[in-house]
């Protein structure tokens, strides 16, 4: 077993079986490292809590709810505006956090009358607003208040509101993956069934674990449009409250982030029959095989086709031109659970860069599989590590940029490595065709920015060169290119507007004709 021991962890042995370099021809059975288990003590871990897991991740891109935290002010403040996960009603949920505000009198004496005081208050405040997601914390789960039976209360009293109860306090779960799967399975409980859609298509979808970070969704959903399917509702980004209990309605659950949200899925396969099928958003021939699939399951293969037809043409040019000059660049993958492997094929085949670490904070066995599956000879694959180890890996493999979350991204620009926020994007949407191309000009522009070349001049002792002319990104990209590259008619920079989502809120889109009715088989 090719376990990797990390220096600074040499003191807590239990560290070793948690990292592992994939050697020649090794496999899965020889190349997985221990996922998803208890934090080890001391080991002093970046995790996020199941609380955050369940509000931050799942819960607050729902966009026209008050999200009430339970608890003290720190745990909502800690999970607001972090993310960007926008909508299209003027990003309410990004705009307001809300908490109950618990203090050490709340602890020793209970907080129910405290919260229902809370939740009167905030719908008072926000008259139109009738929808609320209500999360126990830790404080107020471990004095055993019970909030179900104030949001019944509440809803009594004030008929025309509505209340989802989420039981996840942050020690709920080894990580915040535990909190996805509480609040997964607390939805469908409550509030699934709960409201008839309006069908207005043949064919109709839950688009479930996507959270439009800076309007991924909205791509995806004008693909679906175009293709003439109905989005019933996002599970959750850019999400309604009230399209979310109709999810039993649709013919189809669509999944991207299958770490987040499977566990829905999977019940709504149970309780309701509703297929699952697992998609890719990121790349070209991912996204191309996903709209094909679904294009297949609804017997629309050619408006799937005549879509990647239409999109490969306009962007691939752009793409390759970034290609061309990332071949060989060395990057740490160290996002959250899905992307590890969403990303680590795609990045490799289509923009050429060498994926030479792959980490997860709170990823389980599955997730690790299926990236290193998707990883090169001699990749280093992490679960839940430290600052100190995540220092050391990038010591040892010196990338040329990581890909990871902002509290890690901010460390490797200490030792100069340059990063972009895998959580939250840089400039975003990177879903999509076009999404594609702005992710690859991202990496370009992190990497061979000019400014970032100044961090590698110590001033304390290096001298500073005062006959260095004016640098652009393209000297120091194209400097080793050939002829035939730098000046080809076919390859082009990215021509694509800053904003590319504005456009889509307000588009039109085709027509079809119904579909020929099946007959029964008798």
């Amino acid at each position: 077993m090719p376990y990797h021991e990390f220096e600074c962890s040499k003191c807590i042995p239990e560290r070793k079986k948690h990292a592992v370099i994939k050697g020649p021809g090794e496999d899965l059975t020889s190349a997985l490292p221990l996922g998803y288990l208890n934090t080890i003590p001391g080991s002093i871990s970046e995790r996020g809590c199941a609380y955050c897991g369940a509000k931050h991740v799942i819960g607050t891109p729902m966009k026209d709810v008050i999200h009430m935290s339970h608890g003290p002010v720190g745990c909502t403040y800690d999970t607001w505006q972090t993310k960007r996960y926008i909508s299209d009603n003027d990003n309410f949920q990004l705009k307001y956090t809300y908490a109950t505000d618990m203090k050490e009198k709340h602890i020793i004496f209970g907080a129910e009358k405290l919260l229902k005081q809370n939740i009167i208050e905030a719908f008072k405040a926000f008259p139109d607003n009738k929808r609320m997601t209500l999360y126990q914390t830790c404080a107020s789960a471990l004095i055993g208040d019970d909030i179900n039976a104030v949001a019944q209360e509440v809803m009594e009293e004030m008929p025309e509101v509505d209340i989802f109860v989420c039981n996840s306090p942050g020690f709920g779960g080894p990580s915040q993956s535990g909190g996805h799967h509480k609040i997964n399975i607390a939805w469908i409980n409550q509030k699934v069934g709960n409201v008839e859609p309006q069908i207005t298509s043949d064919y109709v979808i839950n688009y479930v674990g996507e959270y439009n970070i800076q309007g991924d969704q909205e791509v995806m959903q004008d693909y679906f449009k175009r293709m003439g399917i109905q989005v019933l509702s996002t599970f959750t980004g850019n999400g309604s409250y009230d399209d979310l209990r109709s999810m039993h309605r649709a013919h189809l659950n669509v999944l991207e982030c299958a770490r987040s949200a499977e566990y829905i899925c999977n019940e709504l396969r149970v309780r309701y029959g509703t297929p699952r099928l697992d998609i890719d958003g990121f790349g070209f021939e991912p996204l191309s095989a996903s709209l094909r699939k679904v294009g297949l399951f609804f017997g629309i293969e050619d408006r799937a086709q005549a879509i990647i037809d239409e999109e490969t043409a306009r962007w691939k040019p752009e793409l390759d031109w970034y290609k061309e000059r990332l071949k060989g660049k060395k990057v740490c993958l160290w996002p959250g659970g899905s992307k590890l492997w969403h990303w680590a094929h795609a990045i490799h085949e289509e923009m050429g860069v060498e994926v030479v670490s792959v980490y997860s904070k709170f990823g389980h066995q599955g997730d690790f599989e299926k990236g290193i599956a998707r990883c090169e000879e001699g990749a280093l694959a992490i679960d839940d590590p430290n600052e100190l180890e995540g220092l050391e890996a990038m010591e040892m493999l010196k990338p040329d940029i990581i890909f990871t979350g902002k509290r890690p991204g901010e460390v490797a620009k200490k030792i100069r490595v340059p990063y972009l926020n895998a959580h939250a994007y840089h400039n975003g949407p990177w879903k999509g065709y076009e999404g594609w191309v702005r992710f690859a000009r991202d990496i370009y522009n992190a990497i061979y920015s000019p400014l970032h070349q100044l961090a590698f001049v110590d001033i304390s002792k290096d001298e500073i060169p005062t006959n260095a002319g004016f640098v652009t990104q393209k000297m120091l990209s194209d400097v080793n290119l050939s002829e035939e590259i730098t000046s080809s008619d076919s390859l082009r920079e990215y021509t694509g507007k800053y904003d590319i989502i504005s456009q889509l809120r307000g588009k039109t889109y085709p027509q079809f004709p119904p579909a020929p009715q099946q007959l029964a088989v008798v």
